[in-house]
C-alpha cells in the first residue's frame, strides 16, 4: 500500500508493480520503450489509456474524502505577489545571466548533458523570488543592500502577526532552510514565539517540538518541506503557508496533509505565496501537468502531457511577465 504510487514519472508505477507482481509490466527497459517514452515524451493519450486499463484492476484508490468524510474543508488560496524595484531588477539580471549560461550548456552538451547547469540556473531564480538574501555569490547574498525589496518577507510581516492575533495556529513550509532562518529573524523582531522543525532538528527533540505545537503553546511552526513532508501529525494547525512552490505537487500535498488529516476538527486554510509572472507561476503550470499524468493513469482517462522538456525550460527562464497598470 502506498499513498503516492506515481509522483514524477511512470517508472515509479513500474517499481511498485515490480515489487508486487514481478513481470506484470515487463522489464524496466521494455516498459520505458513501450510505455514511458510514448506517454511522457510523445504525449500519446491512447497508450496512456491502455496502460490505465492494464493496471486499474489491481489498484484501489481511496482519496482522503472517501475515508474521512467528516474531515473539515480545506481551502487553497494563491497569493500573487509582485517583485518591485531592486528585487525585480535583480530577478531580471539573474534571469538574463542564467539564460546565457543555459544556452551555452545546451550548445555544448545537449539537453540531457546540461541537467546540472539547468537546475542550478533555475535554483537561482527561485531563490531571488523567495528572498534576495538567499542568492549566494555576487549580487544578493550578503552584498544586497539592507533596503532591497523582499516581497515574501514583507507579506509574512503582515500576515503572521494578524494570524497569531486571531488565535490561529500556523505551519510555514519552505524547501529552503535558509529561508526559514530569515523568517525566524523577522519573527524575533516582531516578538512572535515560534518553533522550528528542519533537518537540523535533533531526532530526540522532534517529539517535544511537535508536542509543544499540538498543545498550542506556540502559534507558529516553521517546517522544511523535506523534514516535515511525512510522518507528522500537526492537527493543531488551522493555517498552512507554502512560502515557495515545489516541482512536485504530491510533496506539497503531503505537507498540507500534516494539518488536514484525520483528527483535524477545524477548517484548514492554505496560502501559496507565488511571485506573479516569474518562474514560480510557471512551476504551478508544471505541477498541473504532473497531476494530469497521475490522473491519466490512476484516476481517469484524460490526456497526458509531456514531461519537463525544452519548451518548459524556455518558459521557466523567460522574462518576468507582469501585467502593468494602464
Amino acid at each position: 500500500m502506498t499513498g503516492t504510487p506515481l509522483e514524477n514519472h511512470l517508472g515509479e508505477l513500474w517499481a511498485q508493480f515490480n515489487f508486487l507482481m514481478p513481470g506484470f509490466l515487463g522489464e524496466a527497459s521494455t516498459f520505458a520503450r513501450l510505455w514511458r517514452k510514448p506517454i511522457e515524451e510523445n504525449g500519446e493519450t491512447l497508450r496512456a489509456q491502455l496502460l490505465a486499463q492494464r493496471v486499474r484492476p489491481f489498484i484501489l484508490r481511496r482519496r482522503k474524502e472517501n475515508v474521512a468524510a467528516e474531515l473539515p474543508p480545506k481551502t487553497v488560496a494563491i497569493k500573487l505577489l509582485q517583485l518591485q524595484g531592486r528585487q525585480r531588477d535583480l530577478y531580471e539580471s539573474v534571469r538574463a545571466a542564467a539564460d546565457k549560461q543555459v544556452r551555452r550548456a545546451l550548445e555544448r552538451r545537449g539537453f540531457t548533458g546540461s541537467h546540472v547547469t539547468i537546475m542550478d540556473a533555475l535554483l537561482k531564480l527561485r531563490q531571488v523570488c523567495c528572498d534576495p538574501f538567499l542568492l549566494k555569490g555576487g549580487k544578493g547574498y550578503k552584498s544586497a543592500p539592507k533596503t532591497i525589496e523582499r516581497a515574501k518577507i514583507e507579506m509574512l510581516r503582515d500576515m503572521l502577526p494578524s494570524l497569531a492575533a486571531e488565535g490561529r495556529r500556523v505551519l510555514v513550509f519552505s524547501q529552503f532552510t535558509e529561508m526559514l532562518e530569515l523568517i525566524e529573524t523577522e519573527l524575533d523582531a516582531l516578538e512572535l514565539p515560534w518553533l522550528s522543525l528542519t533537518g537540523k532538528t535533533p531526532s530526540a527533540a522532534r517529539g517535544e517540538v511537535v508536542a509543544q505545537f499540538q498543545r498550542k503553546d506556540v502559534p507558529i511552526m516553521l517546517v522544511s518541506l523535506k523534514a516535515g513532508g511525512i510522518g507528522l501529525n500537526l492537527t493543531a494547525a488551522d493555517t498552512v503557508i507554502l512560502v515557495d512552490p515545489w516541482w512536485n505537487p504530491a510533496v506539497e500535498e503531503q505537507a498540507i496533509a500534516r494539518a488536514h488529516r484525520i483528527g483535524q476538527d477545524q477548517a484548514v486554510l492554505v496560502y501559496k505565496l507565488i511571485i506573479e509572472g516569474s518562474i514560480e507561476e510557471r512551476i504551478l503550470e508544471l505541477q498541473e501537468r504532473k497531476s494530469v499524468l497521475a490522473e491519466g493513469v490512476l484516476g481517469s482517462d484524460g490526456a497526458v502531457t509531456p514531461k519537463f522538456g525544452q519548451a518548459e525550460l524556455d518558459a521557466l527562464i523567460a522574462p518576468l511577465q507582469v501585467a502593468r497598470p494602464a
